[in-house]
């Protein structure tokens, strides 16, 4: 599920406003859920920062006693080592009665993956759960410029946003159209919850069908995104309403299957990408507090070091055209199968994730297709979007400007040369880092999924603190690669398990 991006390094979690914000435990377990060796133990501390700051606060001895009694499950959801609170006992119910992987299942052996529970579409409820006392259900209408302004100021004035309150999403109209209404949108996937008074949108959440595969099994699933829910309503256990609800409508459509993203650890991630960030504009990323400066540097030192060429140089590289969607769809494919967990793309879903319409209000993706002179076959492509941060209260600025990576894919990754592979990439994406400077964005955002380790580091990426998890609804599957080893650093080892990229 969007938003799930970490908005900068000091403090990139999403606040709760996803299931994946929604603390969890898998309460299911029959047996004692195994303990941890205090390596894996403080490595992922360092993962659940709420636990770790309670730990820091209790008496010394005390502490020590609480962490090794703490199992895994508790370990990755960060429930309370001093007895549940109300509102993670929910969390704690909550997920147990959902058809999710288990912290504790064993993949040391061999995995029968496929669905977790099988839905009897006869049995699926035609009517939605009651809300609370002075709320409604209400379906939106994305066609309607009123209702898609309603979601877009719900979005940019409760959506994710940093521990610190310094920066929060700002999704422009456009990016809504373009992220909920993809080919097959389905306008029941758009649920709202209003005050029942006032008729004001108070919570939201959306899902797009599309395909994806997990490893050889092609899935028609719901991707979700924008889970989203007022500030003074927090308390309401609204979430997993919401959730339930969508679930719902998505059952009634035949759809049983979901992927969605997060950045706090539920039961139970599928894979585990960490974020990256290159600089573009330095100066301006460390006034608004997004990037430090590094102890013994200087500014200038920081902006010579993040300097960008103005020219590309990848010979006959030009903006994607319509004449290039079937080019761009075939290579994608290709390239997208190398991967354990990837996006199944048919032609029209192309024309709309990649191809820029000059009558959009903002521009929303960038994408750019390498063409070879003589033979005119394509044979490199990369693309990346705009999802823009408001910067709260600030004196100077009032947004950043962030492009985030998108899919991209090269004939070099067929050769089985990892070293052309990798010097390609490095020239590919160091043009995209100079196209996107010459498009005005102030920093070009990565994960570790796809063929990214390859380049992230050298290319002068800085490590992010968050991580990105990826969550398969109804599905059991084996762990996937996600690019990172057990130190969390981009790996090349760890490459070939996601090749999707999450709004």
């Amino acid at each position: 599920m969007s938003d799930k991006r970490e908005l900068e390094k000091k403090a990139p979690e999403a606040s709760n406003t996803d299931p994946a914000n929604t603390s969890a435990n898998d309460a299911g377990a029959s047996k004692p859920a195994p303990r941890m060796d205090p390596k894996l133990t403080e490595a992922l501390l360092e993962l659940n920062p709420a636990l770790k700051n309670e730990l820091a606060t209790m008496d010394k001895g005390k502490a020590a006693e609480a962490l090794h009694n703490l199992d895994i499950a508790e370990l990755l959801t960060g429930l309370s080592v001093g007895g549940k609170n109300p509102k993670d006992m929910a969390s704690y119910k909550f997920w147990q009665t959902q058809p999710v992987q288990r912290f504790d299942e064993d993949f040391s052996k061999e995995v029968a993956e496929g669905p977790i529970k099988v839905i009897d579409p006869e049995k699926v409820s035609k009517e939605p759960d009651r809300l609370l006392e002075g709320f409604e259900w209400t379906t939106l209408d994305l066609t309607n410029q009123e209702e898609l302004q309603e979601l877009w100021d719900l979005l940019t004035n409760h959506y994710v946003e940093d521990d610190n309150a310094m920066f929060r999403f700002r999704y422009s109209q456009s990016f809504l159209h373009w992220a909920l209404m993809s080919p097959g949108w389905k306008k029941e996937w758009h649920v709202g919850v209003r005050a029942s008074k006032s008729k004001k949108l108070v919570a939201s959440i959306s899902g797009v069908p599309t395909e994806i595969r997990v490893r050889d099994q092609k899935l028609k699933v719901t991707e979700i995104n924008f889970l989203c829910i007022h500030k003074k309503l927090r308390s309401k256990r609204l979430a997993p309403v919401l959730i339930k609800e969508i679930t719902r409508r998505c059952y009634l459509n035949g759809i049983y299957q979901a992927i969605y993203t997060g950045g706090t650890l539920l039961p139970t991630p599928v894979s585990s990408c960490r974020y990256y960030h290159r600089p573009l504009d330095w100066l301006k990323l460390y006034e608004v507090g997004f990037s430090p400066l590094p102890h013994g540097s200087t500014k200038a030192r920081q902006i010579s070091k993040n300097h960008l060429p103005y020219v590309t140089s990848t010979p006959n590289l030009r903006p994607m055209g319509a004449k290039d969607i079937d080019a761009v769809q075939d290579l994608l494919e290709r390239y997208e199968k190398r991967f354990d967990l990837n996006q199944a793309f048919n032609r029209e879903e192309i024309e709309h994730w990649l191809l820029h319409k000059p009558e959009q209000k903002d521009q929303v993706v960038w994408s750019y297709v390498v063409e070879d002179p003589e033979s005119h076959k394509i044979t490199d492509f990369f693309s990346f979007y705009n999802l823009e941060s408001t910067v709260i209260q600030h004196p100077k600025h009032d947004n950043v400007r962030a492009a985030y990576l998108y899919y991209y894919a090269t004939e070099t990754a067929f050769t089985g040369d990892q070293k052309a592979l990798k010097e390609r990439l490095l020239q590919l994406i160091n043009d995209a880092l100079i196209l996107a400077k010459k498009a005005k964005f102030d920093v070009f955002n990565a994960l570790t999924l796809h063929d990214n380790p390859l380049f992230l580091e050298q290319l002068k990426f800085g490590a992010g603190d968050g991580q990105l998890h990826y969550y398969i609804y109804n599905y059991r599957a084996a762990p996937i690669a996600g690019g990172v080893n057990e130190k969390n650093l981009p790996d090349e080892k760890k490459m070939g398990g996601v090749g999707v990229v999450m709004l």
